[in-house]
């Protein structure tokens, strides 16, 4: 057969609805009393009629209650109102394609849930830099005494005014306070960011921008340098309350009438706006700019992409190397928060600090560590905060090609421990694991004076517990740490390395190698009772046993345990350890009928547990449940449910108000079912519950996180197996892998393509998996996803779909009906009509051994030709006629659908835009069994 010409036909949906849509029933209600009978007359009209009916309509009456859904057959349902409403009120488009590309390949760099934020920091970092030296600071303590500007001034003589009050401080206004403890200096420093916000909410602009510019100053002070990192972080909590209401501030500017949109561009701001903004940027200077950072937003599109990297080459201007990468950090958290995508900026910050490193050697340095009579060990410390922050802003979701040069620029500087130790803990897991063995050669090259080497060994311990490195090198890396590890003379030292180690070697090597890091252990903690000040880390140890020993004989069987047992002497810690043993051990042996007992239990008491719109509370709640009841698949099932429903939840309830925080919370919600489906053992489970994930991320226009979980599912299909377990019973999953399939094509209609990923990769993914997968012998399943694609491929050729999701959009506005995007859809739907064609063919070799399979695909690709092919095409109208006749061969056919077939076309031929079908009715025919 040629080579068919596929074109979809063009679907008016809103026509086609009017059409099938029943005449309302006329109710007479004058005489209405909610007790009274109520005559109903219901009106069929002629397209209604069955064949020989001689009536155009017919009339009863009766005396039953009415249908509460007859109200929906006039039209004006709650739910198609809603829909009209929304296309009323859905804004035009004003953005190109390109643009649209763009937005949406930025938001793919946004950082996501598995990026560790600057927050979760800031209180380890308080905790662990302290000092008992007295410190000092400069408060701000005049009221703002501005010249007084009548409502008429100029905009340009109000910021003369208050630049020249900038300018003119008083003498007086300032007091140095000496002699602070650190929680004094603390408290003064949160007043300050209190008397900001007062400053700021009673319209003292100029006091509120002294305020900053004095705090700034601040960090510029190494007077305390053990205090340090911790200043840092407590005077940048006011340059971002700074930066976050100047944002505020202009974004309220560009308010009226209508609040911007979230991917607003500087084409939305209004000139008042940009004004204030341009004033903003005047006033503050230098490097303080950082705190307005995202303000940029509002001036130009480029505004960003150009001020990033000039503020990266001022850093290079600050002489103190500590002073210096605390203002890389902050600049690439800014950078990270504001413009993920710009990259070069992140590495730019990275390399300078390299070859800042050569200062830590200057005269300079080394006399500041005499005055203040620090070691290098402990001054090395205090650039750990912020070189593994920059390291880990630059490292995230970076290309392995960027991660290599920056381990080799490393190497040239001389394998410098503390920054080596930064790289081993922010760069991935899966990186550092593949090259552990690199790892441990720079380590040895490393100067233990400046940096211990225990230290270095714990962070590639943590990266190895996460991933696994070569299965060859995996023994000289056990080998080589513990020389390192039992060497190490604090107790305390020793137990926190030893304890980062435990997991690699339980999740490796047998339990011989195991019973030989306890007995290391015991050596090491047992004398001066070591042990009593480890208990946290010895009970760590017990967990990680526990987690790869499941064998109650294999456990015991390991002749040092029970010793490392008797190191618990605390009774209140020794019951806890026996506890959890018991646990591990009574859930491993639980029957499975008392689990889905158990479960049916939880899942009822989870239903149950609400917190009302505290979302944050309930998703604790989840991540809480789900760590308790790890080993029940069901109750895990039940809270992803769960979450699912809480991000839906969150979106309705929180509707245009909080919409970053309620971003940050969907995404949040993502991440946890993101995390969880692959503990699941159940392959359909796992396989539609990344399709319900994906489905509710897109519905909270969550693109990434859609595209991830649609992506997960696509990957795990090749690994479906043929046959499952129901109910005790061996069963064939094609069926259920079909029902699948479907409900993931109906999906991938309002899914948009990613801009880097090409035409329907989705799509492609999925016929690409059905193409390779291992169908049962003989099986036409695969043939069925083919014809079943072809609906799909048909409406995404439309101008308008006929389903969407709210500001979400689809590929009909990102492609716009273009040609070739049309071509790739045509194109796409000539293979997979070929295929299924070439399949019949092979059906048909062998007539009677699979006679009616292909007589039932055969009507099955006619029903779906006529339905979504344009039959104006002779050579398409053509292969529908003989799929016909082929599938009515020797008469083997639903007489009953073919007779309801044959009048639907004949109905449709007598519309003016399907008048074609009339010449191919008279080339269908019914034929009887021979």
């Amino acid at each position: 057969m040629a080579a068919v010409k596929w074109h979809s036909r063009v679907r008016k949906y809103e026509d086609e609805l009017q059409k099938c849509r029943l005449d309302g029933a006329s109710l007479d209600l004058s005489d209405y009393h909610p007790l009274k009978p109520i005559t109903v007359t219901d009106t069929k009209s002629q397209r209604g009629r069955r064949k020989g009916s001689t009536s155009s309509s017919s009339s009863s009456s009766s005396s039953v209650a009415p249908d509460p859904l007859s109200s929906m057959l006039d039209g004006t349902d709650p739910l198609s109102m809603f829909a009209a409403a929304s296309a009323s009120d859905a804004p035009s488009l004003s953005h190109s394609s390109s643009d649209l590309g763009r937005r949406r390949k930025e938001r793919e760099e946004e950082v996501g849930a598995d990026f560790e934020p600057w927050s979760a920091k800031r209180a380890e970092i308080l905790a662990r830099f302290t000092t008992t030296e007295r410190l000092s600071i400069n408060l701000f303590m005049g009221l703002d005494k501005g010249k007084v500007t009548s409502p008429t001034s100029a905009v340009s003589e109000k910021v003369r005014t208050r630049l020249e009050e900038l300018d003119d401080l008083e003498e007086g206004s300032q007091k140095e306070l000496l002699n602070l403890s650190q929680q004094d200096y603390i408290n003064r420093i949160e007043e300050l960011n209190q008397s900001l916000k007062e400053a700021w909410a009673t319209d003292q602009k100029v006091k509120a921008l002294k305020i900053v510019i004095q705090c700034s100053k601040l960090l510029s002070d190494t007077s305390v340098i053990q205090f340090y990192p911790s200043k840092f972080v407590l005077i940048t909590d006011i340059l971002d309350t700074f930066g976050r209401l100047v944002y505020e501030r202009i974004w309220s500017m560009c308010s009226d009438p209508h609040p911007l949109p979230e991917t607003f561009s500087a084409e939305d701001v209004n000139d008042t706006a940009k004004e204030t903004c341009l004033n903003w940027f005047f006033k503050i200077p230098r490097l303080r700019v950082s705190a307005i950072f995202k303000c940029n937003r509002f001036l130009s599109r480029s505004g960003i992409q150009d001020t990033l990297p000039r503020l990266t080459s001022m850093i290079r201007g600050i002489g103190d190397p500590l002073v210096a990468v605390y203002a890389r950090a902050y600049l690439c958290r800014v950078g990270t928060e504001v413009a993920p995508h710009l990259k070069d900026s992140l590495n730019k910050s990275f390399f300078d600090l390299l070859a800042s490193f050569r200062q830590i050697h200057s005269d300079s340095v080394q006399n500041q560590l005499v005055m203040h009579r620090v070691e290098i060990p402990v001054y090395l410390t205090l650039y750990s905060p912020a070189i593994h922050w920059i390291l880990q802003c630059v490292s995230y979701r970076a290309p392995e090609a960027l991660l290599t040069e920056m381990m080799e620029r490393c190497k040239k500087l001389g394998n410098n421990a503390l920054l080596l130790n930064s790289v081993m803990s922010a760069f991935r897991a899966e990186f550092v694991a593949t090259r552990a063995t690199d790892f441990i050669g720079m380590i040895k090259e490393c100067d233990e004076a400046g940096f211990p080497k225990h230290l270095l060994f714990s962070s590639l311990g943590r990266s190895l517990a996460s991933a696994d490195p070569p299965e060859n090198e995996r023994l000289p890396i056990l080998n080589e740490a513990w020389k390192v590890i039992t060497k190490v003379r604090s107790p305390q030292d020793y137990i926190n390395c030893a304890d980062i180690w435990v997991e690699f070697t339980c999740r490796h090597f047998t339990k011989r190698e195991v019973n030989t890091v306890l007995a290391d252990i015991i050596k090491h903690m047992t004398p001066d009772r070591a042990f009593e000040e480890a208990y946290p880390q010895l009970q760590s140890v017990i967990r990680k046993i526990l987690t790869y020993i499941h064998d109650f004989s294999v456990l015991f069987s390991m002749e040092r345990f029970l010793p490392f047992m008797d190191m618990f002497q605390k009774d209140s810690v020794r019951v806890e350890v026996c506890r959890s043993i018991i646990d591990v051990f009574i859930n491993a042996l639980t029957l499975e009928d008392e689990k889905r007992s158990l479960a049916l239990l939880i899942n009822g008491f989870i239903r149950m547990v609400s917190f009302g719109r505290d979302f944050e509370q309930q998703l604790s709640f989840c991540v809480e449940a789900r760590a308790t009841f790890c080993n029940l698949e069901p109750v895990i099932i039940q809270l992803i449910h769960t979450v699912n429903q809480l991000a839906m939840e969150t979106r309705r309830v929180m509707r245009g108000s909080h919409s970053r925080k309620t971003a940050a919370f969907v995404r949040a919600c993502a991440a946890y079912s993101f995390i969880t489906i692959p503990s699941l053992t159940s392959f359909f489970s796992r396989l539609n519950l990344y399709l319900l994930s994906g489905q509710v991320a897109l519905a909270n226009q969550c693109l990434s996180q859609a595209d991830a979980f649609l992506k997960a599912a696509v990957g795990i299909l090749p690994e479906v197996p043929r046959n499952i377990v129901i109910e005790g019973k061996q069963r064939s999953s094609e069926g259920f892998l079909l029902d699948f399939i479907c409900n993931f094509l109906s999906t991938l209609l309002v899914v948009p393509d990613h801009p880097e990923q090409g035409v329907l990769y989705l799509v492609r993914g999925l016929l690409n998996m059905v193409q390779d997968y291992t169908w049962e012998e003989n099986s036409d399943a695969k043939v069925r996803v083919y014809i079943n694609a072809i609906p799909l491929l048909a409406a995404v050729s439309q101008e308008s779909y006929l389903y969407s999701i709210p500001k979400v959009d689809s590929n009909e506005t990102l492609y716009g009906g273009d040609p070739k995007f049309i071509a790739e859809v045509n194109k796409l739907c000539e293979t997979l009509i070929g295929q299924v064609l070439d399949h019949l063919k092979g059906l048909g070799r062998d007539e009677v051994k699979f006679w009616h399979v292909s007589l039932t695909l055969a009507f099955a690709l006619f029903g779906c030709l006529l339905a979504h092919g344009d039959l104006r095409n002779t050579k398409l109208n053509q292969l529908a006629v003989n799929l016909w006749n082929l599938s009515h061969k020797h008469g083997y056919c639903d007489t009953r659908t073919s007779v309801r077939t044959l009048e639907h076309i004949k109905q449709q031929a007598q519309h003016s835009d399907m008048v074609h079908l009339s010449d191919m009715i008279t080339r269908l025919s019914l034929q009887s069994r021979a």
